[in-house]
C-alpha cells in the first residue's frame, strides 16, 4: 500500500493541470478567445483553424508541493521526502488536470456584409482530472496507526474524478449595438472513459483499552464508492485489444453522451471601459456505456490484540469477518456526471488612442482603437467541495495592426507570483499565438507549483476594404 501512494503522489506531480486560461481570456485578436466567452467582442469575415494545430493547451500546477520536493538531488532519502510532502499538505490541497487539443474550428459572418452576427463551430478533445490530497489515508498508509491511537482517519479525504471526452460545438454571437455583445454556444459531449469517486465517507479508528496495553478496539466504518464508465472491459482477463485505441474510438461519438452550454456578454459602460462575463461548460453527461460501480459499505469492529490485518499469524476468521462486514459489491446502474463549470468576468480600461492603417481609407468609417488596456479578471470553477478561484491583473498592448501582447499577474491556490505573457501576431491572413505563464519559475521549473502554455495557428479573413 505504501508503494501505491508513492507512485500516486509522484504521478500526480507530473500530470496536474488547472483549467484557468487567464492569458487567452478576452484576448480578442485570437479567434479562440470566444471559446472562453462566446460574447467576446471579436469580428471577422470568416476564419478557420489549422486542423490539430489551432488550439493546444496544457496548464500544470500543484497546490501542495513541487517536483523539487520529491526529486531534488540533495542527499535526502526519497521516503523522507514523501513523508515531508504528506506532512505539509492538507486535505484541501488539490491537483487538477486539463488538457485540450482542438481538432478543427471555424467561424463566419451571417446576414450580409453589414451584419454583426457570427456563427462559430468546431470540435476538440479534452482530458480532465481532479483529486484532493488524501491526507488521512496517506498518513495511515505511510506510518500505520501505531503512533495514532485515538485518531479517527477520515475516509472522506478520498475524492477523485477523471474523464477523457470529445466536444462538438456550435456557437452564435451578435453585436447588438455599440455597447453590447452577446453570445451562446451549444455543446455535445462524448465521454470515452470516466471514473468518479467523490461522495465517500467513513473512518478508521483505533483505541487502546485502558489498563490493558496490549488490547485494542478498532472500528472501520466505510461508505466508499467508485463509479466507472468505459473502463471495466479493460480489466477483464479476456481483454486483448489496445486500450488507447478503444478509448479513442469511444471518445468520438461512441461513448456516453451529454449536453452543455456556454454563454457570455461584453458591455461597454464607455467606449474605453469594458465589462465581460461568461459561463463555460454548464452541462452534464449521462454515463451509460460499459458502466460499473464498486462499493465498500458497512462497519466492522475488532476487539483484541494488535489489530493488524497484514500479520500472517492472525486468525483466519478475522479476515472473513471483515469481508462479511464490509463486502465488495458491484452494480451496473447508469449515472450522471456534471462538467466542471467555469465562470469568468473582467473589467478593462483602455487608453492611449491610436488609429489603424485602415482609417486612412476615406470610404470606410474611422474606428477608434486604443493602444493600451489594463484590467482585472476573476475565474471560478466548480469542484466537489469549494470552488477553485483565481484573480488576475493584466496589461494589453497593441504594438501594430498585426501584433498584440498581453501580460498577466495571477494569484490562485497554486501560486501568488504567477506572471504570464502572450502574443498574437498576424501576417497577411495567417495568425499565430503563443502564451506561457509563471515566467519567474522558468529558470528551474522543478520548483514551480504551476506552469502553463498555449499555442495555435489560424487563418483569419477580415472585411475587405471597399
Amino acid at each position: 500500500m505504501r508503494k501505491v501512494y508513492l507512485v500516486l503522489i509522484s504521478a500526480i506531480q507530473l500530470t496536474c493541470f488547472a483549467q484557468n486560461k487567464e492569458i487567452l481570456y478576452n484576448f480578442t485578436s485570437i479567434p479562440q478567445s470566444s471559446m472562453l466567452n462566446p460574447g467576446a467582442d471579436v469580428s471577422y469575415n470568416f476564419y478557420f483553424g489549422v486542423p490539430l494545430l489551432s488550439g493546444i493547451s496544457a496548464n500544470i500546477g500543484s497546490s501542495g508541493f513541487s517536483a523539487y520536493d520529491l526529486f531534488a538531488d540533495n542527499g535526502v532519502d526519497f521516503n523522507d521526502k514523501v513523508r515531508s510532502v504528506i506532512n505539509k499538505t492538507s486535505n484541501n490541497d488539490r491537483v487538477q488536470v486539463n488538457q485540450q487539443l482542438e481538432l478543427f474550428s471555424g467561424g463566419f459572418r451571417i446576414g450580409g456584409e453589414k451584419s454583426q452576427s457570427y456563427i462559430s463551430f468546431g470540435a476538440y478533445q479534452e482530458f480532465d482530472f481532479f483529486m484532493y490530497m488524501p491526507k488521512d489515508p496517506a498518513i495511515l498508509a505511510m506510518y500505520g496507526n501505531q503512533n495514532y491511537i485515538g485518531k479517527s482517519f477520515d475516509l472522506a479525504d478520498l475524492s477523485v474524478k477523471a474523464e477523457v471526452l470529445s466536444v462538438f460545438h456550435i456557437g452564435f454571437h451578435k453585436k447588438i449595438n455599440k455597447k453590447l455583445v452577446v453570445g451562446g454556444r451549444a455543446k455535445l459531449y462524448s465521454s470515452g472513459a470516466n471514473a468518479t469517486s467523490t461522495k465517500n465517507s467513513g473512518f478508521i479508528w483505533t483505541q487502546q483499552t485502558e489498563g490493558t496495553p496490549n488490547l485494542y478496539t478498532q472500528v472501520i466504518a466505510s461508505h466508499l464508492e467508485l463509479k466507472t464508465s468505459g473502463i471495466s472491459s479493460f480489466t477483464k482477463d479476456e481483454y486483448d485489444r489496445s486500450i488507447a485505441s478503444d478509448i479513442a474510438r469511444n471518445t468520438f461519438l461512441d461513448g456516453s453522451l451529454g449536453l452543455g452550454i456556454d454563454a457570455g456578454i461584453t458591455y461597454y459602460f464607455k467606449e474605453n471601459l469594458q465589462f465581460t462575463a461568461s459561463i463555460v461548460d454548464l452541462g452534464f453527461i449521462n454515463q451509460t456505456k460499459d458502466i460499473e460501480t464498486l462499493t465498500y459499505k458497512g462497519q466492522y469492529r475488532y476487539d483484541g490484540v494488535k489489530p493488524n490485518f497484514s500479520q500472517t499469524d492472525e486468525p483466519g476468521n478475522i479476515i472473513d469477518d471483515f469481508e462479511k462486514a464490509i463486502p465488495r459489491d458491484t452494480t451496473y446502474n447508469k449515472y450522471t456526471t456534471w462538467r466542471p463549470t467555469k465562470f469568468y468576468t473582467s473589467l478593462q480600461y483602455s487608453f492611449g488612442e491610436s488609429r489603424s492603417s485602415e482609417d486612412c481609407n476615406c470610404k470606410t468609417s474611422a474606428k477608434r482603437k486604443y493602444a493600451n488596456a489594463v484590467g482585472g479578471q476573476l475565474f471560478l470553477m466548480s469542484t466537489p467541495r469549494t470552488p477553485f478561484a483565481a484573480l488576475t491583473a493584466y496589461y494589453k498592448r497593441s504594438i501594430s495592426d498585426g501584433l498584440d501582447l498581453k501580460a498577466t499577474y495571477t494569484v490562485d491556490a497554486f501560486s501568488s507570483k504567477n506572471i504570464g505573457l502572450g502574443f498574437s501576431g498576424t501576417v497577411g491572413k495567417f495568425n499565430v499565438y503563443a502564451m506561457v505563464n509563471n515566467l519567474l519559475e522558468l529558470k528551474d521549473v522543478t520548483k514551480a507549483n504551476s506552469m502553463a502554455f498555449q499555442l495555435g495557428f489560424n487563418f483569419v479573413f477580415q472585411d475587405a476594404e471597399k
